[in-house]
């Protein structure tokens, strides 16, 4: 069964443009809110009842490294800042949130991550991992769902609607910054700038073209043992206008990216909130 693109695609758009203009939606009944660490944004959403996002805030930040929190006081700082920013557009308290984890986390690192979320002071309601919260929005019930993050490459593969197969390796937009930063010859957080710069992505993507044939190499290796028919790519590593054509030539199978691939996992995550 195909996703319905369109209807996706005006569904991630509402939310990215609630970020973007720091606006709130009206809404009746209770909030789901979800909190995604990622290693290079921290996101919190909100959606209502129905799931229609209602608000959302994110802020760039290097607190989690590989699915590990290597900064907490960092982490749960940024993250009673977008929960207060959150509270002032809706005029009320969230209290509780759901949060994910690369797949295969496991013990320390999963409560490490929840610790951070409620030390922020929302209560956790469920942990899920990456991709399968991004298959959530996509409504993705067969294929494989491919979470592109700052530190790994995520994959879930789904059969019937129901996770069969995860796994996650390094390889992410982190790699992509050190590979620009060495070509030009400049620093990590030069070489990071430039690979976000919309006016030199052509450019950048000609440099960085190797990591993601990588990432495409990782996820082929993880699927050939199953009957997928499509990828579907989420993560803000995927960005860049060519990434999926990449990943089509390398792997075979049809590979589709909806808009705003950033903001996918952390309205998965929302979806997936226990209350």
């Amino acid at each position: 069964m195909s996703i319905d693109a369109e209807k996706i695609n005006n569904y991630i758009n509402s939310f990215a443009k609630l970020i973007n203009e720091q606006q709130a939606k009206k809404y009746n009944g209770d909030l789901k809110v979800g909190v995604d660490l990622g290693t290079a944004n921290i996101v919190l959403s909100v959606i209502d009842e129905e799931g229609n996002p209602v608000a959302g805030a994110s802020y760039p930040a290097s607190v989690v490294k590989d699915g590990l929190v290597v900064d907490y006081v960092g982490a749960v700082k940024i993250v009673k800042e977008l929960k207060n920013r959150v509270e002032d557009l809706l005029d009320t308290t969230l209290t509780h949130a759901a949060t994910a984890v690369p797949p295969g986390t496991i013990g320390g690192n999963m409560k490490a991550i929840s610790n951070v979320v409620e030390a922020a002071e929302l209560e956790v309601t469920n942990v899920i991992d990456e991709p399968t919260a991004a298959a959530t929005v996509l409504g993705v019930t067969d294929g494989a769902v491919v979470d592109v993050g700052g530190g790994t490459t995520g994959i879930s593969i789904l059969k019937n609607g129901e996770v069969i197969y995860t796994a996650d390796e390094p390889t992410g937009g982190t790699h992509m910054s050190l590979v620009v930063a060495g070509h030009y010859k400049v620093s990590f957080a030069e070489g990071d700038a430039l690979k976000m710069d919309p006016a030199r992505q052509g450019e950048v993507f000609s440099i960085i073209k190797p990591v993601v044939e990588k990432m495409a190499s990782i996820v082929k290796r993880h699927t050939r043992d199953f009957d997928v028919d499509k990828i579907y790519v989420v993560g803000g590593a995927s960005c860049f206008d060519e990434f999926e054509d990449v990943f089509f030539k390398e792997i075979g199978i049809e590979t589709i990216k909806p808009a705003h691939p950033l903001l996918i996992t952390p309205l998965g995550i929302a979806l997936n909130s226990l209350k």
